[in-house]
């Protein structure tokens, strides 16, 4: 995790090269200065100096964005321009963001702040900022030309308004939303009670990440912005398993986590070895008589979940969408199956003629982690990860929340693997089998067929050539 020293050091001098070029010297005078980021890490949480205090979050593979105070407002500057992110070390895609990332940073306010908005527009067409789940004045809504005439380009346009009630919002282009979006153009927004509140408890760790999708080809790095459903990266914060950071909290933390959804479909999150509450959604926090304990929650498109949970189980547990094919990495939705069948002498030879085919391996898709085949650069491979114990198989939507006894309070850093005590991990059994017990009956049927066929069917199980119904 970058220090904080380092991190304002780098971008007090990028900052200062985005406010000369976007604005004039007289109109900089007036702006605070931007603060660019470029750099994947997750960065540690941004204790405030001025204003109210309140307890910060940590950005997944994200950071939250500094402001000034302006005789009693809360002045930001977000800049909206291309940017190129990481997505996984040795895949970078072109994106647009804010501030140098994409997602942009996450605003952090209280209830009750007066929020001042600079927003600057570099990209190649014009924008506005919508501020999700926000109740504020009809014309700080930022729908273009409903509420506010679009940003033209290089022209910085300002909201203000005041954070009127505690929760977890998101932001994102509400002009040519269909195009900005698929670009990465989004946010988190985070505001904080002013005092104690009867719903929202304390915790100890503090943790947000936006789900967002992108349909880009294998060796290419730009995203197919007319994609609808047949998106083939699914990411947390603009990141793919293995480059989504490790959460990393010390044994019997009180944690939460906010995930907000802006991809074309929903996302069952699921979490091991631990229960949880959902505690919050955009609406606010949740009445505490409506919570009960769960280890999966949906989060549907355009919506946020908050859940919380005391970590007190320590190891290194999953936490991912419980759709498989969003925890794979770049992929065509048209590769053969070919589950039971012995190509290995077919595959060698087309491969001779075509060095890119690939179907799916006789045994299932794990065999695609033993193959060594060549992928275009600029490329992840789709189930990769490699954990203590061999290959994790794993890709998109997943990470790790890493519990620990010794993890200090407020340290972030990854802890390593966990070390488990002796006798606690699953072996190899070289005893005595007896026969297993196994289902040998059809069954009955409540209205028999009048006519059988001459002959049984027998069916094999086929992947769907298609992520229509997502």
């Amino acid at each position: 995790m970058s220090s904080r020293r380092d991190f304002f050091r780098m971008a007090g001098i990028a900052g200062g090269a985005v406010a000369a070029s976007a604005v004039s010297r007289v109109a900089m005078a007036a702006l605070p200065e931007p603060v660019i980021q470029t750099s994947s890490d997750t960065m540690a949480p941004l204790v405030p100096e001025t204003g109210r205090s309140y307890n910060p979050v940590v950005t997944l593979n994200g950071w939250t964005l500094p402001w000034r105070m302006n005789q009693g407002v809360k002045e930001f500057h977000l800049v909206a321009e291309p940017v190129v992110r990481e997505m996984a070390p040795g895949f970078k895609a072109h994106l647009w963001g804010y501030n140098g990332q994409s997602p942009g940073p996450t605003i952090e306010v209280v209830e009750g702040d007066r929020v001042r908005l600079y927003v600057t527009n570099r990209l190649p067409e014009h924008t506005s900022i919508h501020w999700h789940g926000q109740r504020l004045p009809n014309g700080m809504d930022g729908v273009a030309g409903l509420n506010q005439p679009a940003i033209p380009v290089g022209k910085t346009y300002v909201y203000e308004f005041v954070a009127r009630r505690p929760g977890t919002f998101m932001y994102h282009p509400h002009a040519d939303e269909m195009t900005q979006m698929a670009m990465g153009m989004m946010g988190f927004w985070v505001t904080h009670p002013k005092n104690k509140h009867p719903l929202i408890d304390e915790v100890n760790r503090d943790f947000c990440f936006l789900l967002n999708a992108f349909d880009i080809d294998p060796g290419s790095y730009t995203p197919k912005t007319m994609t609808m459903l047949d998106f083939n990266l699914w990411a947390w914060n603009s990141r793919i398993f293995p480059g989504v950071d490790s959460l990393n909290v010390r044994l019997n933390d009180k944690v939460r986590i906010r995930v907000g959804n802006l991809t074309m479909t929903n996302h069952p999150i699921h979490l091991h070895g631990h229960e949880f509450l959902v505690t919050g959604t955009d609406g606010g926090p949740t009445p505490k008589s409506t919570r009960w304990y769960e280890v999966t929650t949906d989060v549907a498109v355009g919506q946020m979940r908050q859940i919380e949970f005391l970590a007190d189980e320590e190891g290194d547990w999953a936490f991912h969408c419980h759709k498989s094919h969003h925890t794979m990495n770049a992929m065509g939705h048209d590769v053969p199956n070919l589950i039971g069948v012995d190509h290995r002498g077919v595959a060698k030879k087309i491969k001779g003629l075509l060095p890119e085919y690939m179907v799916m391996g006789e045994r299932g898709m794990a065999d695609m982690t033993e193959m060594e085949m060549p992928i275009p650069d600029n490329t992840v491979p789709m189930m990769t990860g490699e954990g203590p114990f061999g290959s994790v198989e794993m890709g998109g939507m997943f990470s790790v929340v890493k519990v620990r006894k010794n993890q200090k309070h407020g340290d972030y850093k990854d802890p390593g693997w966990f070390k488990h005590p002796a006798g606690t991990v699953a072996h190899e059994y070289t005893g005595p089998l007896s026969e297993p017990a196994r289902f040998k009956s059809e069954g009955g049927q409540s209205m028999p067929r009048a006519k059988k066929p001459d002959k049984a069917v027998e069916v094999r199980a086929r992947k769907p050539t298609s992520h229509s119904d997502h």
